[in-house]
């Protein structure tokens, strides 16, 4: 049986509620609900003896790692891949590597790939093994679903760029709770989204802001896009 890993809330692991999950991977409720329960508590918790979520026994959050690990498992979702292989996956990596978040950690993350059926993984740069065991040769990597994430020097996503790197709005732990901010501040894209949507020009609220106007647009991109 594995070790328990410590799971509660803390500065600088990020704090997201249902509803933060919801709008930040643009998923319904009762999807990221039950996605934490069946699985992140269930099912992944049983290996290491703890819930990934925690609770004051009406609201439930979980930390920025479970939120990317959330949010790789709806990139191999999109592409096809049947939740049974990729909860498979997830727990042949989480024993292989004794980490609760395979899905969350650059070194697994760059060895992994998709037929758009299975999930392989990639060792000694030369055969890929099938997550369930059987050999696959020759299977062309598929793009890496984790270009919008940091990594930290011990390979653990410290940072997601929901839009991608060339926009301003960051979901960083160490910032605001987690909470999406403007790149390199604690202003909340909401803020300034409020503002617009309430007349006031963008030139006027990136002066105020002390912000620049592209990154005014982009808090007001990622607002209409998480809508």
């Amino acid at each position: 049986m594995k070790k328990q890993f410590e799971n509660k809330p803390k500065l600088g692991i990020g704090i997201y509620t249902v509803p933060d999950i919801a709008q930040i991977l643009r998923i319904p409720y009762y999807k990221a609900n039950r996605w934490i329960s069946e699985y992140w508590d269930n099912r992944f918790g049983r290996v290491f003896q703890s819930k990934y979520s925690w609770t004051d026994g009406k609201s439930k959050a979980i930390s920025f790692h479970t939120l990317i690990e959330l949010y790789i498992y709806i990139q191999f979702s999109e592409a096809g891949v049947k939740t049974k292989e990729i909860l498979q996956a997830h727990k042949i990596l989480s024993n292989k590597f004794n980490t609760p978040f395979p899905f969350a950690t650059s070194y697994i993350l760059d060895h992994i790939s998709t037929d758009g059926s299975k999930i392989f993984f990639m060792v000694n740069d030369a055969v890929i093994y099938n997550i369930d065991g059987t050999n696959q040769l020759n299977l062309k990597f598929i793009e890496s679903f984790f270009k919008k994430i940091d990594f930290t020097d011990d390979n653990l996503a410290s940072r997601l760029w929901p839009l991608g790197r060339k926009k301003s709005v960051v979901i960083d732990p160490s910032h605001q709770f987690g909470q999406p901010v403007i790149d390199g501040t604690n202003i909340i894209p909401s803020t300034l989204f409020n503002l617009f949507q309430a007349g006031e020009p963008v030139d006027f609220i990136a002066s105020i802001y002390g912000l620049k106007q592209k990154e005014v647009r982009d808090a007001i991109a990622y607002c209409k896009s998480a809508a």
